[in-house]
């Protein structure tokens, strides 16, 4: 099927058919045509109908509602909803009965995916796995559940880790506590985490993860350095089992922040900076660049060596922005800020200025002001309900 577009009327034809339409109707079906097969977020999607305007993604929703109604009498043209991302415009041009796409129902296809996604999550490249995600209906495969959430995690997207998809509560709890983390002070976020690990709330490999990785750089920013290094020692022993071999990088970086907030000589810091350089040297994963690169840059600071430092940071903001992780740029900024506001160094008050402008500028992006409550009352109500159970 051919769509024939007409500007003056906006109206769309094919097949003896004709239909009017609305103006950003018009422009937003334009859109997913050209790019049929491709699937947009409800984000994409507003980037590109609407720019330089500020509607709410409920308008992409309303809009794709009255064009699926408006397109009814064209067989064959399909607005899909894509579940756990967006939607795409599919247009059948093959022979009625034919499926386009029977590699959707391929397990070994399936199984394939997935682990290319997994080595995209290794290897830090969120951007990868976003894009790939984009194209599941053209290329004809079913994203994996675990992904489907996880991708969503990735871009920020708050509002529906919040509400979409159909992932337990307390898998979406996770995401959601990793954002709190983020926004929260130190100490609420701290917790927050350990009444979700004593409520055992998590599923058993995020629990895992809290337990022996995000708790230790909590610890160190609410002045409790001691503490992280002891829960290093469990946190030694389970990486040294098979399965964890790629926790050795970002648990190394974490105890480095660790001894740098606890105030370790420079030339026990430099110890730690060469073993994790020796280590992305054999593993170069984009996130785990990224946030070393920050730690250092905060090391150069407590040196007084501004200069060096802020060089630094803004690398390891660089390869955080490169690497797609909206997350871990979020939490590499609340690095910094909270590091400036705890350690005295030539300049300090203006990097701590340049840095949190970033961090809020980066938390207003992805909406996360306007939703702190509604994820904290979230993360309330999945606490209550596993003390009730």
């Amino acid at each position: 099927m051919v769509l024939e577009f007409n500007e003056n009327g906006h109206t769309v034809s094919a097949e003896d058919i004709t239909v009017e339409l609305f103006a950003k109707e018009f422009a937003l079906l334009r859109f997913l045509y050209r790019n049929r097969g491709r699937v947009f977020s409800r984000e994409q999607l507003l980037d590109n109908v609407w720019p330089l305007e500020y509607p709410v993604e409920r308008t992409v929703d309303d809009h794709i509602y009255r064009l699926r109604k408006k397109l009814g009498p064209f067989e064959g043209l399909t607005i899909r909803t894509v579940r756990g991302f967006g939607y795409c415009l599919t247009v059948r041009e093959q022979a009625p009965g034919i499926d386009a796409s029977p590699s959707v129902q391929d397990v070994e296809l399936r199984e394939k995916m997935r682990e290319v996604f997994v080595k995209y999550h290794q290897y830090g490249q969120g951007k990868s796995m976003l894009a790939l995600a984009r194209q599941q209906d053209i290329l004809g495969y079913e994203l994996d559940p675990f992904y489907s959430a996880y991708v969503r995690f990735v871009q920020g997207d708050l509002e529906w880790l919040l509400t979409g998809g159909d992932i337990p509560d307390f898998e979406r709890a996770y995401w959601l506590l990793l954002f709190f983390i983020i926004t929260g002070e130190p100490k609420d976020s701290l917790n927050y985490c350990e009444q979700v690990l004593a409520a055992g709330l998590l599923p058993p490999s995020q629990h895992r993860e809290l337990e022996i990785l995000n708790i230790l750089d909590l610890y160190a920013l609410t002045g409790a350095p001691e503490k992280a290094l002891e829960r290093l020692k469990l946190t030694r022993r389970v990486i040294a089992e098979p399965g964890y071999e790629n926790f050795e990088t970002p648990v190394s970086t974490a105890e480095m922040f660790v001894h740098l907030m606890k105030g370790t000589p420079d030339g026990e810091m430099q110890r730690m900076a060469e073993a994790i350089e020796g280590l992305l040297k054999t593993k170069p994963f984009l996130r785990e660049i990224g946030c070393y690169t920050i730690i250092k840059g905060l090391w150069m600071l407590r040196k007084n060596e501004r200069r060096m430092g802020e060089s630094l940071l803004d690398e390891g903001l660089r390869v955080l922005d490169l690497s797609g992780f909206v997350p871990i740029r979020l939490f590499g900024l609340y690095h910094i800020a909270h590091f400036c506001r705890q350690f005295a160094f030539k300049g300090e008050e203006a990097v701590l200025r340049k840095y949190e402008a970033l961090f809020a500028e980066e938390q207003e992006r992805c909406g996360l002001p306007g939703l702190m409550g509604r994820i904290e009352e979230a993360l309330n109500d999945c606490l209550r309900t596993e003390r009730q159970g």
